[in-house]
């Protein structure tokens, strides 16, 4: 039995894990989607998670607690100023997971993990359209 025992291995030394999660951290923050592994993408979406809500508290302390997993000034930058600030009023859950599938080449489960007020954004545009 499994007791209190979360997250996963994904086949990796906690080090190559923990770099895995900068990366896809950092490249989540920079571009508002990534598709990965469904597994990866799952791993990914606590810390992710709490990397905004830490954006949302906005002091130093936060600050240097988010440089512990996105090493690139102007990535927590945006982190501060442009994502958190977009879930003020939102209590939790800033992300999704969307399955897309097996991957053609090894059949692994593929998904893509995104910001939940990515799709708003676009549907913003359309809406914008259909009243025009």
């Amino acid at each position: 039995m499994r007791h209190n025992v979360h997250g996963r291995k994904l086949g990796r030394t906690t080090a190559h894990r923990k770099a895995l999660f900068r990366n896809q951290l950092s490249s989540l923050v920079e571009s508002g989607r990534i598709r990965t592994t469904l597994a990866k993408a799952k791993a990914l979406q606590p810390l992710a998670d709490r990397m905004v809500t830490q954006g949302k508290r906005g002091t130093v302390h936060a600050r240097r607690l988010v440089r512990r997993w996105i090493p690139k000034r102007d990535t927590v930058s945006k982190l501060f100023d442009e994502i958190a600030p977009r879930f003020g009023e939102r209590p939790g859950g800033y992300t999704r997971v969307i399955k897309l599938g097996p991957r053609k080449g090894d059949g692994a489960e593929m998904a893509v993990l995104e910001f939940v007020d990515r799709g708003e954004e676009a549907g913003d545009s359309k809406a914008k359209k259909e009243k025009k």
